[in-house]
């Protein structure tokens, strides 16, 4: 089951992916017990927050970065209900685009490339990316997609498939990232990209 939130609620999307909840309790206990969140919630912040309010969201945000060893800087482009799950080794291009929906896990890199597909991913809606995977360069995932643990990805990636390996192979899976995918958002697929 998918639920809604408006498009101000950004955070509360990252919040209801992790526990399901969007409480206050859930907030407060999340935001203390839980540093991938509180990381989540500074770069919601200071994506609409004044000079004064930035100043003190990036200083936060750098701290507690270096100690996550998440990279997200403030450029990237991340949609709404990003699960970040085992946060640790995370790294955003700063002109990476990322879809709503998306679970991360442990190890990922997000990059881009000087040579072969020059520039920076765009990862579609309700896409699983495991373990130690890496997108790199200019490239397309589509909507619906897994990328399994371990995988080398430098090529498009069309709706609902599944991706192995390094170097990666495309398999036809009808959305694939369902299964791994909990406490869902509901995506407007017409405004994905």
């Amino acid at each position: 089951m998918k639920t809604t939130f408006p498009p101000e609620k950004d955070w509360q999307c990252d919040l209801y992916r992790l526990t399901g909840r969007t409480d206050t309790a859930a907030f407060l206990s999340t935001f203390l017990g839980n540093r991938a969140f509180r990381r989540l919630w500074y770069y919601r912040r200071y994506r609409r927050a004044g000079r004064v309010g930035r100043l003190l969201l990036s200083f936060c945000g750098r701290r507690l970065s270096h100690h996550l060893s998440v990279e997200l800087p403030w450029t990237a482009e991340v949609g709404r209900g990003l699960l970040l799950l085992h946060p640790t080794g995370i790294t955003f291009q700063s002109k990476c685009r990322v879809g709503e929906n998306c679970t991360i896990l442990k190890g990922v890199t997000i990059g881009n490339a000087k040579t072969g597909r020059p520039g920076s991913p765009t990862i579609g809606n309700n896409v699983y990316i495991g373990m130690n995977s890496s997108v790199v360069g200019g490239v397309t995932i589509g909507n619906d997609v897994m990328i399994a643990p371990n995988t080398f990805v430098n090529f498009d990636v069309p709706d609902g498939m599944l991706v192995l390996g390094s170097p990666g192979q495309i398999h036809k899976k009808e959305k694939a990232s369902a299964p791994y995918t909990i406490h869902s958002i509901e995506v407007d697929s017409a405004a994905a990209r």
